[in-house]
């Protein structure tokens, strides 16, 4: 099964603000679904790059502490819309697709015939997993069949509101 990537950059494309900053020059660049990432540059083209990394490291510290990662709020006039990378993109479709469903690291790990130290790796922000890679883990949550028979019983929980299933 191909995963449509299209679908997934535009879910973790969120509308940065940027404001001026008339006491340094240059913006603060602010996310309304995200407020804990903030950054700055000295030019428009430089708090676009702030930005993308910004809200990489936000996406990625939410995945960590196992937090939600909200839908982006549609951009207001002037917000700039800003993609996270791609890996980043789908690492954060498996989690928020684990967390829906209810489905362990563990459970993962049986249905695609790996160990769970696996799922961690591919679901860890900061390890490089290859494309195909994270393609297999999102279709093996898609085939529902294959997961109802999987011998490790599902959680009935999903998130806390963070995701404690993992």
């Amino acid at each position: 099964m191909k995963f449509n990537h299209a679908i997934t950059m535009s879910r973790f494309s969120f509308p940065a603000r940027f404001t001026p900053d008339e006491s340094d020059g240059g913006f603060v660049v602010t996310f309304q679904d995200l407020p804990e990432a903030i950054t700055q540059g000295d030019s428009i083209e430089q708090a676009l790059a702030e930005a993308a990394d910004c809200l990489e490291e936000a996406i990625a510290a939410r995945i960590d502490d196992q937090l939600d990662i909200p839908n982006p709020s549609p951009p207001a006039g002037g917000d700039y819309l800003v993609p996270v990378p791609i890996q980043t993109a789908l690492k954060a479709a498996l989690y928020l697709a684990m967390c829906e469903a209810g489905i362990t690291s563990l459970q993962l790990a049986h249905t695609l015939n790996t160990d769970e130290q696996e799922v961690k790796r591919i679901l860890d922000p900061d390890h490089g997993t290859k494309l195909p890679t994270l393609e297999r883990a999102l279709a093996a949550l898609v085939d529902t069949r294959r997961l109802e028979r999987t011998a490790i019983p599902r959680s009935t929980s999903c998130l806390k509101p963070p995701c404690p299933n993992l």
